[in-house]
C-alpha cells in the first residue's frame, strides 16, 4: 500500500491518495479541497488510478473540489448523508468563513452514502466507516484496520480536536464520538488528519489535552 498526500488550498487541507500497490495502481482519494487541478496533479504523480472519492465531511475545504475531481476521473463521491446540507451550501460556507462568493467551489452532483459501521471495499482497499459527529453532524473517520491507519478528517488532530463553533458543530457530541469510536482503537494506530502532521493514537492518548478526561 502507498499513501501520498498534499496540503492544499488556503486551509492547507490534507488530500490523501491511497493506492493498493507501492507503485500506484487502483486507489482512492480522501477529501477534495477547492483546487481540483492540484488534486489531479497529486494523483498523477503517484500513478494511482482512482476508483472512488471518500469525503470525511461536508466543509468546503474538504469538498469544494469534489465535483471537479469526481468528473476528472469519472468516479463516485462518498459522503455521510447528514453532511449533504453543508456540501450543498458552498456559497453560504464561503460567505461565513471567508467573505467570498461560492462560484469557485463545486461539490459533486450526487453523493454515495457513507454508512456507520460499513466496510467499504474499493480498489483492493478496505475502509471501516466510523461516524464521528461533532465537528459536523455527518463527520466520518475512515479506519484501515489491517494496515493500522485512521484517516481522522477534522475529528482528531495532533495535539487538538476539530472546532465545533461552526453550524452543526457540537462539542459534547465530538467528545462522545471520540470516546466511543476512536479511543477504543488499537493504540498503535497511525492517525492521518485533515490538517497538520500525522500522529499516533498512543501519542494523542498520552498528550492531547482534549482526550485526557475521556473514559478508556
Amino acid at each position: 500500500m502507498r499513501i501520498a498526500y498534499a496540503p492544499l488550498w488556503l486551509a492547507a487541507t490534507n488530500c490523501y491518495v491511497v493506492s493498493a500497490g507501492d507503485g500506484g495502481g487502483p486507489g482512492v482519494i480522501i477529501d477534495a479541497p477547492p483546487e481540483p487541478e492540484a488534486v489531479v496533479e497529486v494523483v498523477r504523480r503517484t500513478g494511482a488510478v482512482p476508483r472512488a472519492l471518500l469525503l470525511t465531511h461536508g466543509h468546503l475545504d474538504h469538498v469544494g473540489g469534489a465535483g471537479g475531481v469526481a468528473s476528472a476521473f469519472g468516479i463516485p463521491a462518498h459522503l455521510h448523508p447528514e453532511d449533504e446540507w453543508l456540501a450543498e451550501d458552498m456559497a453560504g460556507q464561503a460567505r461565513l468563513l471567508l467573505g467570498l462568493g461560492g462560484g469557485e467551489f463545486a461539490g459533486a452532483e450526487r453523493y454515495q452514502p457513507l454508512v456507520d459501521g460499513d466496510l467499504l471495499e474499493v480498489a483492493g482497499l478496505r475502509f471501516r466507516v466510523l461516524h464521528t459527529p461533532g465537528h459536523t453532524p455527518g463527520h466520518c473517520c475512515l479506519w484501515m484496520e489491517e494496515e493500522g491507519v485512521l484517516f481522522s478528517g477534522d475529528h482528531l488532530f495532533a495535539g487538538s480536536i476539530g472546532r465545533t463553533d461552526l453550524p452543526g458543530g457540537d462539542y459534547a457530541a465530538l467528545l462522545r464520538s471520540m470516546a466511543a469510536r476512536i479511543v477504543p482503537l488499537p493504540a498503535d494506530t497511525d492517525v492521518l488528519p485533515g490538517h497538520g502532521p500525522a500522529t499516533t493514537l498512543a501519542r494523542e492518548l498520552a498528550t492531547n489535552p482534549f482526550l485526557q478526561e475521556l473514559p478508556r
